[in-house]
């Protein structure tokens, strides 16, 4: 039998060591973050849903969802004057009395969530785009995550840009885009022939082409789809070329997100993009709307633990799809904040005209800001860092893997060359 060459045999071994180094110290890396932190992103073995907070020993862990609402002096992070709110959500401006709900924070079980850093945050964002995609309770928690972060960033040194449904925020020093993209049912709703609004369940590619070359991709949707029939936004549902006029909302719903749940699966690589999946948040719309009008503080526990059928659908599809996709749950802890929502204060409200409230409308379903979202964008950038802290593992890995066979490789080599 021939003998190996020596390059041969050297390149054999390289890739041995390098083959067992990397998977001894990566693995070594992941078993310390678990241990220390019990927020980790991925675990290649399990082919649950990856809700992080839930996934380990609960003695151990995190468990962002049960924890309780604790009143913070320190709190807002920031004020109403930040000049990227809506009008909508600016409920100090527009006359609300009280501003107790601003200075709540969550509470976890066990663990804290660390208090949200504009620059920490982009710092680990440098060079990065991080885009929020879905509907106007989204675009609530954009401008939430915008006004946590601009408050660092001197003028001049940032700006706002828009492309068709997307808006995005740009930190110019640090090369990050923060953005906004609409699409509240992620598939593709089009006016056809006769301006007949027809819901395509199996067509996404038109919404899907702006979330190509993210680094990080938050979505929500299930408000839109359980819309009653007065308030629907489509007339005809659509799936391979056949119309229906009607459907169950929550068939609909899940055929829609297994077509999102496949572009993702097809189109994106884990390797270099994040998925969080944010859960429905929760509306306080009973008693046509009023249900939160006048609340001035949280509940102390929920009176009942429903479970939206939404929330059972995602969970179900997402545990199919063979992309890692993080599903932040948000819908248990923000159903105690009645107290947050603008109710009649989501436009300019007088003096006079609060004797008489009756006469407004009352928006139970988006947020005063500051308010409840800025405690989801702190959930998020807690995300985020996991994420990255695992990624620098891997890559001081590598580096001290190869730093350390070099020398070795070199003396093997000129071992190799010596004559016999």
């Amino acid at each position: 039998m021939a003998r190996p060459k020596p390059d041969q045999f050297l390149l054999a071994l390289l890739i041995f060591c390098i083959s067992t180094s990397l998977c001894f110290c990566h693995g070594m890396s992941w078993q310390v973050f678990q241990e220390d932190d019990g927020m980790s992103w991925l675990n290649e073995e399990d082919n649950e849903v990856d809700i992080v907070q839930t996934r380990h020993d609960p003695s151990r862990s995190c468990n962002f969802e049960s924890g309780k609402w604790v009143y913070d002096q320190s709190y807002p992070l920031y004020d109403s004057n930040c000049p990227y709110l809506s009008t909508a959500v600016t409920c100090q401006k527009n006359g609300r009395p009280d501003s107790d709900y601003e200075k709540w924070r969550w509470q976890p079980q066990g663990c804290s969530i660390p208090r949200f850093d504009a620059l920490k945050f982009l710092g680990k964002m440098r060079r990065k785009r991080i885009m929020l995609v879905g509907d106007s309770i989204m675009r609530n928690q954009w401008e939430s995550l915008v006004c946590l972060v601009q408050g660092v960033i001197p003028t001049g040194h940032k700006k706002v840009t828009y492309n068709g449904p997307s808006m995005a925020f740009h930190s110019l020093d640090f090369e990050t885009s923060i953005e906004f993209t609409w699409a509240p049912l992620l598939v593709e709703l089009k006016k056809e022939a006769g301006n007949k609004r027809i819901l395509h369940l199996d067509l996404i590619e038109e919404n899907a082409r702006y979330w190509r070359n993210v680094d990080v991709l938050v979505f929500d949707s299930a408000h839109w789809w359980t819309h009653s029939d007065q308030w629907s936004s489509w007339d005809y549902y659509m799936e391979k070329q056949t119309l229906f006029q009607s459907m169950n909302p929550m068939v609909a719903y899940q055929k829609g997100l297994t077509t999102w749940a496949r572009w993702i699966d097809l189109n994106l690589d884990p390797r270099k993009t994040r998925v969080i999946f944010r859960s429905m948040s929760p509306r306080h719309n009973r008693e046509n709307g009023w249900k939160c009008y006048n609340q001035r503080q949280p509940l102390a526990f929920s009176s009942h633990q429903h479970v939206p059928e939404s929330f059972v659908v995602l969970k179900e599809v997402l545990r199919k799809m063979s992309f890692p996709v993080y599903l932040q749950d948000i819908t248990a802890m923000s159903a105690l904040r009645r107290d947050g929502h603008p109710s009649v204060y989501r436009r300019a409200i007088s003096q006079q005209a609060r004797q008489h409230p009756s006469g407004f409308s009352s928006d139970c379903s988006h947020w005063c800001l500051p308010g409840v979202p800025d405690i989801w964008n702190e959930m998020l950038s807690a995300l985020l860092q996991s994420w990255f802290v695992l990624l620098l593992l891997y890559h001081i890995d590598v580096k001290w893997i190869m730093l350390f066979l070099k020398p070795v490789v070199l003396s093997l080599h000129a071992i190799s060359i010596e004559p016999s």
